[in-house]
């Protein structure tokens, strides 16, 4: 009996971050950024905007490609009980960070695996609470022009120098603040059909 081809690997994000996060699991995959209006929407919670918005991006770009297997996410930070989002600038990261000095953020690293072969989603929400340090404006002012992490939701980027701004980290999964998280999206992609590691990808056994 011949073996069925395995289904195409898409990222529904233009996020740097995200594709270097899929970029581990040495799988092939290509990279189509869908065109979605990402405003949350009036009463919705920060749970419910960031699997929405992950579930719409990985549908938009399956209906480009109806053979694939997509993988949309979406990450809303919250603070105070308000959405805050990417600064864009330093004077936004400058007020986001000062406000946060001190306090609990709570970030929702929404994740999406939409098989558009049979139209079958899975979905979950990955919840990571992160305490600030409570440091001077002159530390933020010069993270904030080391890392330049305006395209960072609550302007920490935690895998470079944003490490430092941080107290403490409460999730389950490492990856989930950075924007992908990883642990769960393995357990989808092989529920999918998608065998870990890749193919071409040599076995070793552990270190000694």
């Amino acid at each position: 009996m011949t073996a069925q081809p395995l289904p195409s690997l898409i990222l529904a994000s233009g996020s740097r971050y995200r594709r270097e996060l899929l970029e581990r699991l040495r799988l092939p995959f290509s990279v189509d950024v869908p065109d979605i209006d990402e405003t949350p929407t009036t009463g919705e919670t920060p749970h419910d905007t960031s699997l929405r918005l992950a579930r719409q991006k990985a549908q938009a770009v399956a209906a480009r490609h109806p053979g694939a297997v997509i993988i949309g996410s979406d990450q809303v930070a919250t603070f105070e009980g308000r959405q805050i989002g990417k600064p864009g600038n330093f004077e936004n990261a400058m007020a986001q960070l000062r406000g946060m000095r001190g306090k609990v953020v709570e970030f929702h690293s929404a994740l999406c695996v939409y098989d558009a072969r049979n139209g079958e989603s899975q979905a979950k929400d990955v919840v990571t609470r992160v305490k600030f340090r409570d440091l001077p404006d002159n530390v933020l002012a010069a993270y904030l022009h080391a890392e330049t992490p305006y395209d960072c939701a609550g302007s920490a980027k935690s895998e470079g120098l944003g490490i430092m701004l941080l107290e403490t980290i409460e999730n389950d999964d490492p990856t989930a603040l950075i924007g992908l998280p990883l642990i769960a999206l393995t357990t989808m992609l092989m529920h999918a059909g998608i065998a870990l590691p890749g193919p071409g990808v040599a076995q070793q056994g552990s270190a000694a």
